[in-house]
């Protein structure tokens, strides 16, 4: 009886025990194969995430610089000129929707290289001892500057704009002693070796960053500011008109940045015009060279052509340096009255907006194109993943 009551527990305990059938087996295949996507699509993201870099910032500027010319051009004047009437009869709406665009995109793209700084960060210091990725660092400080100049809420003499100048400009001025302190210390990098137009951007910063201080009233502020510009941009344009090694050392896909070069003395004539209370005399001087280097830019079409046979994000190099043109040519009419600067204030805006939406509408078509396996910024195979070494080179394709 004993015997018979335990197998009979035996075999109920048996019946109670899972059994693994074909059909579980089959019912555990798709969540493997999940997995493997999911994996695969994060690998996909972290790819991306890599060829991601602080050059995509110039779109931020384009938007920003845009902003700001819609704001001078709408700002009351005694100017009868037909195009700022136009400008008025359009909507506030329209100029709202504009640096709403340009706030969205800078965010965006902050929010994507915080991103990068947190999972990518051998490749941020990989930039930073790039030749051309380190003069990049400037652009996102740049946007946010521009955009605090054109905001329709913020008034210059408020602390809340004060508060944010200081906020923008403090990492400006870091770079600054980073890399102005390399070049005639000790530094690994040497002038003119490590100098090309892209180093620009750090004089386009501190001039920035000075014409805002004007506004606010900080002339002492903005004197230092556009000092320390001007010293070390009259030493880059020399050593980059003497085109040594260094300076040449681009490849065809970052053509469209030789458009700094009338970007930097433009953003000098607005900053100095702010300093000194009008377009005089120094800002006109900058306003022409700005005018000549434009000119012996757009007569030889040659030396972008290489650069146009495919979109990529270098395109928007030429939007942000046409807006800062088109800004001082506007100043200028405001000054001296006449047909002349009139119609080169019209030609040079109507320019800029085109070249902008044109971008605009060229990035939307071909979004697949913004992240290209060829990027000059892309890390070098050769390097292993998080080495620490810096691995980012240059393609001369």
């Amino acid at each position: 009886m004993d015997i018979s009551s335990h197998l009979s527990s035996m075999e109920e305990r048996e019946q109670q025990l899972p059994i693994a059938t074909n059909s579980s087996i089959r019912a555990q295949a798709p969540t493997t194969g999940l997995n493997i996507a999911a994996t695969s699509q994060a690998l996909t993201w972290l790819s991306n995430l890599t060829r991601f870099h602080a050059g995509y910032f110039r779109i931020s500027l384009s938007l920003c610089g845009q902003a700001l010319l819609w704001k001078t051009l709408r700002e009351p004047t005694t100017d009868d000129h037909a195009l700022r009437h136009v400008i008025h009869m359009l909507p506030s709406a329209a100029f709202f929707f504009l640096w709403s665009l340009a706030l969205f995109s800078l965010v965006a793209l902050c929010l994507l290289y915080a991103i990068r700084c947190l999972f990518r960060f051998e490749n941020i210091k990989a930039e930073l001892s790039h030749h051309v990725g380190m003069n990049y660092l400037f652009a996102p400080w740049i946007s946010w500057l521009l955009l605090l100049e054109s905001t329709p809420f913020l008034h210059p003499k408020t602390a809340s704009y004060l508060a944010l100048w200081w906020v923008f400009s403090v990492p400006i001025f870091v770079l600054d002693v980073k890399i102005y302190g390399q070049w005639f210390t000790k530094g690994k990098k040497l002038l003119s070796m490590a100098a090309n137009p892209t180093s620009q951007i750090s004089v386009i910063g501190n001039l920035v960053g000075a014409r805002a201080a004007a506004r606010m009233g900080w002339r002492e502020s903005a004197l230092c500011m556009f000092s320390l510009g001007m010293a070390h941009y009259l030493v880059l344009f020399v050593t980059l008109y003497q085109r040594f090694v260094g300076s040449d050392s681009l490849p065809a896909m970052l053509r469209p940045v030789f458009f700094l070069f009338f970007a930097a003395p433009s953003m000098a004539s607005l900053a100095w015009d702010s300093i000194s209370g009008t377009f005089d005399s120094a800002s006109k001087m900058l306003f022409f060279l700005s005018l000549f280097l434009f000119a012996s830019l757009v007569s030889r079409p040659a030396l972008f052509r290489r650069s146009m046979r495919r979109f990529n994000v270098a395109w928007w190099a030429y939007s942000f340096p046409l807006t800062m043109l088109a800004l001082a040519a506007a100043e200028y009419a405001q000054e001296v009255k006449g047909s002349v600067s009139d119609a080169l204030m019209l030609v040079l805006s109507v320019l800029s907006v085109l070249v902008t939406v044109l971008l605009l509408v060229f990035t939307f078509l071909k979004t697949g194109d913004l992240l290209p396996h060829d990027d000059p910024f892309a890390p070098s195979p050769s390097m292993p993943a998080g080495s620490g070494v810096p691995n980012c080179t240059l393609s001369h394709t």
